[in-house]
C-alpha cells in the first residue's frame, strides 16, 4: 500500500495547480491551507470537478471559490447546528416530563424495565439502553453541576436533570422503546405520527453529530429515508420513477423534519439565515452556478416556500 507522504504548502498548492485550480493569491492560500488544513478544503472540490471519473478542476474554478464552499459550509453547518440543539433539548424535555409524570422522579422509578415497552423482541434493546443510562448516572453523575447537586442532596437524580448528560441518540433510542401510549402522547405535542418520530430523531441525532464534529454538511445523505410528506407534494418537487428527488435522505428532508419541530418563529429565522448564506455564497461563485450548490444540498429551486405551508 503506497504510504500518503507529508506535503508543505508550496507542495499543496503545485497539487491544486496540476489539476487545473486557479490561484490567484498564493500568499492568501498558504495562510488558508495552514489555518484551515489542506484535507478539509479539499474535501469541497467535487462540485468543481470536470466529472465523477475526470479529477481535474473545471475551467476557471479558482481557490477563492473552493474556500467560499468552505465557508459557506461551516456558517450552514452553525445554523443547523444551533437549531438541532434547540431540537435536542426540546425532545429531552417534553420525554422526561412524560415520564416522570407517570412513573416517578427518581431512577429506581423511571428505569424499571416494566415501564417500557412490553414486546419480548425489544426486551434486550431495552436492558442494554438502561445499562448504557445507569452507567451514565455513575459516570456523568457527578461530574456535571446539576446532577451532581441532585445526588449530593437528595441522592438520587430526576430524569428531567439526567437528559441534560445524555447524548441525544441515546434519548432517541429511548423514544423507539417506550410503551405505545408514551410515544403517542410525546409525538402528538408535535403533531406528527409516533412512527415518523421515532424515524426522525435517530436522523436528526446523526446530524447532530456530524454538526458537532465539523464534518462536511451540504452534500451529506443519510442511509434513512423519510416518507412522503405533505411538503413534497405542496412544493411540487419533482418525481423521477415516482420518487421525489429532494427532501427523501439529503439536507431538506432534515429541513422537512425541523419544519415540523420548530415554532413558527424559529423556521423563519432558519430560512432567513440560510437564505442569507446561500445568497453569499452565490456572489463569490463564479465557475458554477448556485443551483448546482442547491442541487447537492437537495433543495428544491422553491425550498424557501416551505415556511409558508402550515399543516398541523
Amino acid at each position: 500500500m503506497r504510504e500518503k507522504q507529508f506535503k508543505n504548502l508550496d507542495e499543496q498548492l503545485e497539487i491544486f495547480k496540476y489539476k487545473g485550480l486557479t490561484i490567484e493569491d498564493e500568499e492568501f492560500a498558504k495562510r488558508i491551507l495552514l489555518r484551515e488544513n489542506y484535507f478539509f478544503l479539499n474535501g469541497y472540490r467535487h462540485l468543481f470537478m470536470k466529472s465523477a471519473n475526470n479529477k481535474h478542476y473545471i475551467e476557471g474554478a479558482t481557490f477563492e471559490e473552493l474556500y467560499s464552499l468552505f465557508l459557506f459550509d461551516r456558517q450552514f453547518r452553525n445554523i443547523i447546528f444551533k437549531n438541532l440543539l434547540i431540537i435536542e433539548n426540546n425532545v429531552k424535555s417534553i420525554i422526561s416530563y412524560q415520564l416522570s409524570k407517570k412513573y416517578g422522579y427518581k431512577e429506581n422509578d423511571y428505569l424499571k424495565t416494566k415501564n417500557f415497552d412490553n414486546n419480548p423482541e425489544k426486551a434486550r434493546q431495552i436492558a442494554d439502553l438502561l445499562k448504557k443510562m445507569k452507567r451514565q448516572i455513575r459516570v456523568n453523575g457527578r461530574q456535571h453541576s446539576a446532577t451532581s447537586h441532585y445526588l449530593s442532596n437528595y441522592g438520587y437524580i430526576p430524569l428531567w436533570v439526567l437528559v441534560k448528560v445524555l447524548s441525544f441518540g441515546i434519548v432517541s433510542e429511548m423514544f423507539s422503546i417506550l410503551k405505545l401510549e408514551d410515544r403517542l402522547a410525546i409525538a402528538s405535542i408535535y403533531g406528527i405520527p409516533q412512527e415518523e418520530l421515532a424515524n426522525y430523531l435517530p436522523i436528526l441525532a446523526n446530524y447532530r453529530n456530524l454538526c458537532a464534529h465539523e464534518d462536511i454538511l451540504f452534500e451529506n445523505k443519510t442511509q434513512r429515508f423519510i416518507n412522503d410528506t405533505k411538503y413534497h407534494e405542496l412544493l411540487n418537487i419533482e418525481k423521477m420513477d415516482d420518487q421525489y428527488i429532494y427532501g427523501k435522505n439529503d439536507l431538506f428532508a432534515l429541513i422537512i423534519i425541523i419544519r415540523q419541530m420548530l415554532t413558527d418563529v424559529e423556521n423563519k429565522n432558519l430560512v432567513i439565515e440560510i437564505e442569507h448564506v446561500l445568497e453569499n455564497l452565490q456572489y463569490n461563485l463564479k465557475s458554477i452556478p448556485i443551483e448546482k450548490v442547491l442541487d447537492r444540498m437537495g433543495f428544491p429551486p422553491n425550498w424557501k416556500d416551505i415556511i409558508n405551508i402550515e399543516i398541523r
